[in-house]
């Protein structure tokens, strides 16, 4: 299954698909699995590098648009 990476406005960035995440060191987080993440945009989180909803408290805001 391709990866799909999905930045959302105004939120996280979804990563769908066959991935694996890792820490600086190079270390991989344990995704038990998970083919579906979404990743913190706004550096709230309190599960960081997963994003928790934090941003829609937090008044962050950032509108993506795709250019050629």
């Amino acid at each position: 299954m391709a990866t799909t990476i999905t930045v959302k406005n105004n939120g996280s960035i979804r990563v769908e698909g066959d991935f694996q995440l890792l820490d600086g060191a190079g270390n991989a987080f344990d995704l038990q699995g998970k083919t579906a993440i979404s990743l913190c945009r706004c550096g709230e989180s309190a599960n960081k590098p997963f994003c928790d909803g934090a941003h829609k408290n937090c008044g962050f805001t950032s509108e993506v648009s795709a250019t050629a």
